[in-house]
């Protein structure tokens, strides 16, 4: 009985260093992803965390579950085991955690997702650009400028979404075709680009630095070479860049 509870601990231990090392030290603290990177990071930011959390803990209590009959109700005989039906606590038990658990992550997540999707200033948005989905690349429209100047991408030839540092940007959301999906991964965040309907994000860059962009809804034969770039850069030098494509 000893040796069984002593290969229990073991195997316990053993996962649980295992969770832990599988991700860098560099990525430790953010499982996967950078802090601070955007204003939505800290939204979304500790959801990512405690839902990897929670998964952790039913993950590792199904596996201890799973392994005590292993290790302590061992066939020990040819005799029939006795059977037990209708253990009703167990039962209830089995069904109300899962609910619970499923509950209290949904609440989270509609209570950020709302936090997230709210915009503030519709009309007086200090940054305003149009982002236009299509197969397969994307268009950037920046409306701070009185001419509204366009960067169009190609699957061969990315385009780069510029943003300002630090201050709030309004997206306005679209598609020209099929359906996409805009898809920062560094920022954690994404939005349905749908045709005939304007979907709206909001939220500031609050890192120097160039971050990749994808569409993350399949949307037919070149759905891979949907790429872009966001290069996050200075207020003066984005003012620079859209006077430069007014220019242009």
């Amino acid at each position: 009985m000893r040796r069984n509870r002593r290969i229990l601990g073991l195997l316990a231990i053993s996962t649980s260093t295992l969770l832990l090392t599988s991700c860098s030290n560099k990525n430790i603290s953010g499982l996967g992803f950078d802090k601070g990177v955007s204003s939505v990071n800290d939204t979304s930011g500790p959801l990512w965390y405690w839902a990897w959390m929670a998964a952790a803990v039913v993950g590792i209590t199904t596996f201890l579950l799973l392994m005590w009959p292993v290790f302590f109700h061992r066939k020990k005989s040819d005799d029939f085991p006795r059977q037990t039906r209708y253990n009703v606590p167990v039962e209830i038990a089995y069904t109300l955690i899962p609910f619970v658990i499923v509950a209290i992550l949904f609440g989270y997540t509609a209570r950020d997702e709302a936090k997230i999707t709210k915009v503030d200033t519709p009309a007086t948005a200090p940054h305003n650009i149009h982002v236009n989905a299509m197969q397969w690349s994307w268009q950037f429209t920046y409306n701070d400028a009185a001419s509204a100047p366009t960067v169009t991408g190609t699957p061969a030839q990315r385009p780069e979404l510029v943003l300002p540092l630090g201050e709030k940007v309004l997206f306005t959301i679209t598609s020209s075709d099929v359906d996409h999906g805009f898809w920062i991964p560094a920022f954690m965040i994404q939005m349905q680009a749908l045709p005939h309907v304007f979907n709206h994000l909001e939220f500031a860059a609050e890192k120097l630095g160039t971050y990749p962009g994808r569409c993350n809804i399949l949307c037919g034969r070149n759905h891979s070479e949907m790429l872009f770039e966001v290069k996050v850069v200075t207020p003066a030098q984005y003012t620079a860049y859209i006077n430069s494509l007014k220019v242009a």
